[in-house]
């Protein structure tokens, strides 16, 4: 499924969103969720159409794949339908209304910032496979507060022809898992893999996040409720054991920076002749008295931003592909001021002279490093952080 929102400026749609792909299957049920801003006062129209795959090689190629239809509605029909849920059945082209339904659920995000670390095996599952053991993954799903509905939120990988799997650790946002409540129930789920997407149900367990977090129990029965009923002695389908459970917080971009972190900011601009002779309309550093050419925007763009995270405001600025006078070497790094020891420029305006003063001096070099360099303008962030 791709989710469209349709842009304030016209009518138009823009993709903002896809979700996994789902192996044969005519029920998906997604585990990827997307999360978007509530605007009250707006109507936030959105479009989510259905496409059913047949190369994931060229799934940015959409003419390539089936179109099931889509459905178009608004954010704030989503969260007015009963329990945030909205079902419709997808619309082909010139109206003609698809099969199936689509089901699009919401939920308000919680403030909590944490990141849960679990790490799962299993012992003695049930055998399923006809010539084989079995090949099992897990899904966990969230239970939603009023309809008491469980939907999942992650699918661990699958593990071939074991009853004794141990799969790999993963992380989840505490908000996806159980929106910051650490005491709502979550339900893991057993299940063996089948190429043909009909698998096996082998059995599930609830808990909580406060459960898991305190490792009272670091193992849970995996019970399979109809075998249960059919079978006197039944007990389980397996042991699922829990391995790790940490709680990590997650810091935002301004508590880095609150907490000493800097942005360094380094320019490295492309002078081979592929940008073309800065005298020439088509060139990529054609110096235009009424408009900025490329170059000189994204300096603009991304250095006035970065500055203000550097307390110095000294960036060292570099060149690359150009012969150099008074005697034309050939350079395949120069200091864009002209220094022959001190890259650094004093701010994004220091930067911009250099570069306007070297687009004046430098002799682009023609031929020779065309092909060594491939054309580029790099702008190079790292961060640090005390």
């Amino acid at each position: 499924v791709i989710v469209y929102a349709q842009t304030e400026e016209s009518a138009s749609y823009r993709e903002v969103w896809r979700t996994e792909i789902m192996q044969n299957t005519r029920h998906p049920d997604f585990a990827s969720t997307h999360i978007m801003d509530y605007v009250f006062e707006e109507r936030q129209q959105l479009k989510f159409s259905v496409y059913y795959v047949d190369s994931t090689a060229a799934t940015s190629a959409l003419e390539k794949q089936d179109y099931l239809g889509s459905v178009e509605c608004s954010l704030g029909e989503i969260i007015g339908a009963p329990s945030c849920t909205l079902v419709r059945t997808p619309t082909l082209q010139k109206g003609r209304r698809g099969t199936g339904k689509l089901v699009v659920t919401a939920e308000e995000t919680s403030g909590s910032k944490d990141l849960v670390v679990l790490h799962f095996s299993a012992t003695k599952l049930d055998k399923k496979d006809l010539f084989g053991k079995s090949d099992p993954f897990l899904v966990l799903q969230r239970k939603f507060p009023d309809g008491g509905k469980f939907v999942p939120v992650h699918r661990t990988e699958v593990i071939k022809n074991t009853l004794n799997p141990f799969w790999k650790p993963f992380t989840l946002p505490v908000t996806a898992l159980c929106h910051g409540d650490y005491h709502r129930p979550i339900r893991i789920e057993c299940y063996d893999w089948d190429s043909d997407g009909g698998h096996d149900y082998i059995g599930a367990f609830v808990t909580t996040l406060a459960e898991l977090k305190s490792k009272q129990k670091d193992s849970f029965q995996c019970v399979n409720e109809t075998k249960r009923r059919k079978k006197k002695h039944y007990v389980n389908s397996g042991t699922i054991n829990l391995l790790k459970c940490v709680i990590r917080e997650r810091h935002t971009f301004l508590e880095y920076i609150k907490g000493g972190c800097q942005i360094h900011f380094t320019v490295a601009i492309d002078f081979t002749a592929s940008n073309g002779r800065p005298c020439q309309p088509t060139s990529l550093h054609y110096a235009n008295p009424y408009q900025p050419n490329d170059y000189i925007l994204a300096l603009k763009a991304v250095g006035q931003v970065i500055q203000d995270y550097d307390t110095d405001k000294v960036f060292p600025a570099f060149g690359f592909g150009a012969k150099l006078p008074p005697n034309t070497e050939a350079s395949d790094e120069f200091f864009l001021n002209g220094h022959l020891e001190n890259p650094y420029c004093e701010g994004i305006e220091g930067v911009l002279a250099a570069y306007h003063h070297r687009t004046i001096c430098a002799v682009f070099w023609s031929y020779e490093l065309r092909s060594h360099h491939q054309p580029r303008s790099e702008v190079c962030c790292k961060t640090e952080g005390r």
